[in-house]
């Protein structure tokens, strides 16, 4: 299986157990004042960048 393939599944894989984390992490951050919460989902939006970054520079060596 070439490199591209498994960078495929495994991005996918890892964004959809990263979406469900992030989910079960928000039902507790709803109780919470709204600027933490804000702050939550701002890094919670932007955090699966820098994996996705690394793993298609992988992919793509």
């Amino acid at each position: 299986m070439s490199r591209p393939a498994i960078a495929t599944l495994a991005g996918i894989a890892g964004f959809i157990a990263y979406v469900v984390v992030v989910l079960l992490v928000a039902d507790h951050v709803r109780a919470l004042h709204w600027t933490l919460e804000m702050l939550f989902f701002a890094v919670a939006g932007i955090a699966w960048v820098w994996p996705a970054k690394r793993l298609m520079a992988w992919a793509l060596r």
